[in-house]
């Protein structure tokens, strides 16, 4: 399949998911909305937030002000925003918890959100509950259009399985359609990647330029210099290239774009991508909870 800026992937809801997202992790609130701007404008169509990052106001001003600015030539439903929910509310109330994603549709201010997810399998397996309930019921009630994970191990993804077939949570109908996990050459996490695409599951990759950890590596200069792209390309080129929905996050301007130009020469060759494949380390930058209790 050609790449380009424009592709997206199915969800298996029947909805769609621009595969090239933006992320906002760390972004302050005052500069967030100067980056999701110039993201917009270099192309980016898919911006990641969470109510942890504490800046869904922001980028909700920055998509609002982009549409309203493009004389009808960018809708809002051209934009596909996502967030996250790291627990549910002290007493594990239902009722609170929705309150919780409404504070986050309330902050956005852009009519609904198009993807939320649970942030982290740590919360226990009590409050994975309630949080998949009450997104389900979001979802129904219009909130939210896909519902989805982060840092999700198979136990955690098996557990939401074992709800959707079992008759004691009817409220609970459906997988996951992303789980958003750390992911590059040096941490493929296999099990889980597999897992997702034997039921369906769309697999986002944050932290695909390992926070610049790793980007000298000389398997990614030398095939950098053969293809006429930088490290960090080379490392989301691969990430497009294996099927999953890299998050590149920064607030430069001129790597915002550079981040996004990645499709205007030749795809790497399966020679190049096994090379990087090989770079498997079982490395994780952040702290991987998806073994998470």
């Amino acid at each position: 399949m050609s790449l380009s800026l424009q592709t997206v992937l199915p969800l298996h809801d029947g909805g769609s998911i621009p595969q090239l997202g933006f992320g906002v992790y760390e972004s302050p609130a005052k500069v967030t909305r100067a980056s999701v701007t110039a993201a917009l404008e270099a192309g980016y169509r898919h911006i990641d937030s969470a109510q942890y990052y504490a800046n869904e106001c922001e980028v909700g001003e920055a998509v609002r002000s982009f549409v309203e600015s493009s004389d009808g030539k960018v809708k809002r439903e051209d934009i596909f925003v996502t967030t996250k929910i790291l627990k549910s509310a002290a007493d594990g109330d239902d009722d609170k918890t929705l309150a919780e994603i409404r504070k986050s549709n309330d902050a956005f201010n852009l009519g609904y959100i198009d993807l939320f997810l649970i942030h982290s399998p740590s919360c226990g397996p009590a409050d994975r509950k309630v949080l998949w309930r009450v997104l389900s019921r979001a979802k129904k009630e219009g909130l939210v259009k896909h519902i989805g994970v982060s840092n999700y191990g198979v136990r955690h993804l098996e557990e939401i399985a074992g709800w959707v077939k079992s008759a004691e949570e009817p409220d609970i109908t459906e997988l996951p359609v992303i789980n958003q996990i750390e992911l590059h050459p040096y941490l493929q996490q296999p099990t889980i990647t597999q897992w997702c695409a034997n039921h369906k599951i769309v697999v986002e990759a944050y932290c695909p330029l390992t926070r610049g950890e790793r980007m000298s590596h000389k398997t990614l200069v030398r095939v950098g210099e053969e293809t006429g792209w930088s490290p960090a390309q080379v490392l989301l080129r691969w990430s497009l290239q294996r099927g999953f929905v890299p998050l590149p996050k920064s607030d430069t301007p001129s790597r915002i774009v550079s981040n996004a130009d990645l499709f205007g020469k030749s795809p790497l060759t399966e020679a190049q991508m096994k090379e990087i494949d090989a770079l498997e380390a079982n490395h994780a930058i952040f702290h991987n909870p998806v073994d998470a209790e």
